[in-house]
């Protein structure tokens, strides 16, 4: 989490690119899960400091942090590594593929999969 020069907490609108950010979100996949515009996600990471107390419960939901961190109340949680969202996301997608296409998309997985360990071994 970013820090200001006098050592206060950073506000609200650095605190939230950096949850959107760890989070795996464009500001593009938050407005869309929120829905909004990403204008607006823009906003207010970078021309307020006025929370938007209409979107915060859903904010703190989508981002995986709770209101009062995202308003600065409470520090952030150093949490333990987790599932990248952005591919669950990704995953919960191809779920909802025709069987034809989720066959061709488990393929090209398992081939980079299968890459990977190739490299991992001969490394």
């Amino acid at each position: 989490m970013p820090r200001k020069k006098n050592g206060q907490q950073p506000g609200f609108g650095a605190r939230l690119a950096a949850l959107r950010k760890a989070a795996g979100y464009t500001q593009q996949e938050l407005a869309q899960e929120l829905g909004v515009s990403r204008r607006l996600i823009a906003y207010y990471e970078r021309e307020t400091e006025h929370p938007p107390a209409t979107l915060l419960p859903g904010l703190a939901a989508a981002l995986g942090a709770t209101t009062d961190e995202l308003l600065g109340v409470a520090t952030l949680r150093r949490k333990a590594a987790k599932p990248d969202r952005r591919l669950q996301r990704r995953m919960q997608q191809i779920e909802r593929m025709n069987p034809k296409d989720k066959r061709q998309a488990l393929q090209i997985l398992d081939a980079l999969i299968e890459r990977e360990q190739l490299r991992a071994t001969k490394g």
